[in-house]
């Protein structure tokens, strides 16, 4: 079991209350961690001392931060097994998933670093004669920043990473699904060498996670918040910073299409649904929920799909090398197992998978899925997969953009022409053409649209969330004044 603490200006401290709680391994049933359970006081602390060490952070050179980030990096790739040990007991996640986190995180560190000298201005020609006009952009003070389980280490990692190059100082609220997890990543920027203050972590009970939210958003020194997770707490975040005006980047659900048109490779649409469907058992924001394919080849498509998922091996990822894991816990299999129980109700037929053990459930693939089922519309964060059948191009758009969420897509079509007209009426954040929806790369502007969210994670798009813009301007020699 990992013991965790709170890291509040680089100190490892319990909770002021002495309270701790628990996360349980969601395939054993044993204690995975135990961790400080955070009271407001706690939580205003860690601001409070991202606020102390805002000034000096501030005003530290580009080249500075850009080493510690990279020395981030590769102590946090130095750290992958205790990262896949952590992901594995709190989330059941194979070691591909886990290591493919810990990989991506410190692309992502690098990348930020790469943004240290890209936080930039310009000069902006002025009617005032003698005024030199500029925009400039400035950090905004501290950043707080709410991560998932379902990929802990790549989001939260992304959480922090860009604020922190942009010049601000971070709070991240730790899941309390992986507080163990998310705790390694800042003992990792510590050994870095991030000065106290700059890098804060707080961890609280289940129960407490709306109070400890509020606290940390009402904090006057907090000045923009993220949150990556579900839409329906998304919406309570949003809703919980309006009255202080506190901008909020949020990164929500998904329903992600893949259309298949009927020139389509079959056998790379066939991948890249296996591999969007059924990585991390489904639990990605990104995972392909609905396969959209054409009628003329629906037959071939299925036939095939539900081969490479039949082939797919489930288990335990503490037992041996699996593909699917376990989901996060038996809440999750009671949802999923009754979207399944619906559609099948209503006319759905299975055509792979569809076995449950404990909180393993098999790659499963649902064929005549249509509008009146559950899983058509809801977001099954599961390693289900729906295929609805569509008569041409038109009704394979409609169906793509018949959903609240609009977060990754993606079109097969050997036309990359008549793929990209296709691609360009769908309604997502994020679309990839002959390529998977599980998509994600340190320098991509990352983020949806509708109930899927608003702002951009990646790149020089984030320098826009975690920056201030300002206009300054220099008058040289006189000006004329009316009176």
């Amino acid at each position: 079991m990992f013991d965790v603490p709170l890291m509040i200006d680089n100190e490892a401290r319990g909770a002021s209350s002495g309270a701790s709680f628990t996360r349980i391994d969601p395939l054993t049933n044993a204690q995975a961690s135990k961790a400080a359970a955070a009271t407001q006081a706690d939580a205003r602390a860690a601001a409070s001392a991202a606020a102390a060490a805002f000034p000096a952070w501030s005003r530290t050179g580009p080249t500075e931060r850009r080493m510690l980030l990279l020395k981030a990096a590769d102590l946090l790739e130095a750290r992958t097994p205790d990262f896949i040990a952590r992901m594995t007991s709190e989330t059941g996640a194979t070691k591909i998933w886990a290591g493919f986190n810990v990989h991506l995180a410190a692309q992502m560190l690098r990348e930020a670093a790469a943004m240290t000298t890209q936080i930039a201005g310009e000069v902006i020609p002025s009617d005032v004669p003698g005024s030199f006009a500029m925009s400039i952009r400035q950090p905004v003070g501290v950043v707080l920043a709410i991560a998932p389980w379902n990929a802990p280490v790549i989001l939260a990692v992304r959480s922090i990473a860009m604020p922190l190059a942009c010049g601000n100082t971070v709070v991240l609220k730790a899941s309390e699904l992986c507080p163990a997890t998310h705790h390694l990543i800042g003992a990792v920027l510590k050994e870095a060498g991030f000065p106290a203050g700059v890098v804060n972590i707080i961890t609280n009970a289940p129960d407490d996670a709306h109070e400890i939210v509020e606290a940390l958003i009402a904090h006057p020194a907090v000045r923009r918040v993220n949150f990556t997770g579900s839409t329906r707490v998304g919406r309570i975040i949003a809703q919980t910073a309006a009255p202080y005006l506190k901008p909020v980047l949020l990164e929500l659900g998904g329903k992600a299409p893949l259309i298949v048109l009927d020139d389509a490779d079959l056998d790379a649409a066939v991948e890249a649904a296996a591999f969007g469907a059924f990585m991390n058992q489904g639990q990605i924001c990104m995972s392909t929920e609905r396969l959209v394919v054409d009628e003329k080849v629906a037959d071939a498509f299925v036939v095939r799909l539900a081969a490479k998922a039949s082939r797919l091996p489930a288990g335990d990822p503490a037992k041996g090398d699996v593909v699917i894991g376990s989901l996060v816990n038996a809440e999750a299999v009671k949802r999923i197992a009754a979207l399944l129980e619906d559609a099948k109700a209503k006319g759905a037929t299975i055509v792979a998978g569809g076995g449950i053990e404990g909180t393993v459930m098999q790659a499963t693939v649902l064929d005549h899925v249509d509008s009146s089922m559950r899983v058509y519309g809801e977001e099954s964060f599961g390693p289900l997969v729906s295929v609805v059948r569509v008569d041409g191009e038109d009704e394979a758009v409609r169906v793509a953009n018949d959903t609240e969420y609009g977060l990754s897509a993606a079109v097969f079509s050997r036309d990359i022409g008549r793929a990209m007209a296709v691609a360009a009426r769908i309604e997502s954040g994020i679309c990839h053409i002959n390529g998977p929806t599980v998509h994600d790369e340190a320098q991509m502007p990352f983020g949806g649209v509708k109930a899927s969210g608003y702002g951009r994670f990646g790149g020089k798009a984030a320098i826009h969330e975690f920056t201030e813009l300002r206009w300054i301007t220099v008058q040289n020699g006189p000006r004329h004044y009316p009176f």
